[in-house]
């Protein structure tokens, strides 16, 4: 019955996960793009996703401990033997365990992207408001002294 159960909630995280993921890589392309709409209509995809497996981890963990069991693979295992659907159970198991972690791969590329970008965004904005001085070079190639620094507006 517990292996059942176990089973149902792997076959639809399976499902959520590679939504999940291909919602990550359009927020990859979108975030690329900056195409801010369709990143807002993306974020609201990806919330009940994030929701609806947060919800089954805890389910999968609750049924395993109230099993006497570790929420972990070696509980995941010692149900499995004791099961006539051993090898599903573990099959299903690690290919959730795969897509989530693609997924996370994927998350903190996004994340390297959003920063990159805040760091350009604030750059530009310093230099707009004449609190950064642009890094200039001198005819040799080397570092040009700036006398005064001056906002834009006085450029």
């Amino acid at each position: 019955m517990h292996a059942i159960r176990l089973l149902e909630l792997f076959t639809l995280d399976i499902g959520s996960a590679e939504q999940l993921l291909e919602l990550i890589d359009s927020e990859f392309q979108a975030l690329s793009d900056r195409q801010l709409p369709h990143l807002q209509s993306i974020l609201t995809e990806k919330l009940p996703l994030l929701t609806l497996l947060d919800q089954h981890g805890k389910e999968r963990s609750q049924l395993l401990i109230s099993l006497g069991l570790s929420a972990d693979r070696v509980g995941l295992q010692a149900l499995a033997a004791q099961s006539s659907q051993s090898e599903e159970l573990l099959e299903r198991g690690d290919q959730l365990n795969a897509l989530l972690e693609r997924c996370q791969a994927a998350n903190l590329r996004n994340g390297r992207l959003i920063r990159s970008s805040q760091a350009s965004a604030n750059s530009m904005l310093g230099i707009l408001r004449g609190n950064e001085t642009p890094s200039l070079y001198d005819s040799r190639g080397s570092a040009a002294r700036i006398g005064q620094q001056r906002p834009l507006s006085q450029a």
